[in-house]
């Protein structure tokens, strides 16, 4: 967002230069692990970013999840968390 042109400007004569910030890639600080959950309990996924509120994507095989009854999506600073509630046998 700092992107942009800036000026210095002397009532007489200005100056003008261009700021380019190129975005460093969000990575994983934490990746993901392996869970194991009982069926009907909810099961867990953290995984920790290099940067607060990165825009992240939660997908099970290709299907992109959206927060519903049964999946629930949190990002707090570098956190970001998948719960699903109430697992069955095809969540697997």
């Amino acid at each position: 967002e700092d992107t942009g042109e800036y000026s210095c400007d002397t009532g007489d004569q200005e100056s003008r230069a261009a700021l380019n910030v190129k975005a460093l890639p969000v990575l994983f600080q934490k990746q993901l692990k392996d869970e194991e959950a009982e069926e009907g309990a909810a099961a867990k996924f953290q995984c920790e970013l290099t940067k607060d509120n990165a825009a992240v994507e939660w997908r099970k095989g290709t299907m992109e999840l959206f927060p519903c009854a049964k999946y629930e999506i949190k990002l707090v600073g570098c956190t970001a968390e998948l719960v699903i509630h109430n697992v069955e046998p095809e969540d697997a």
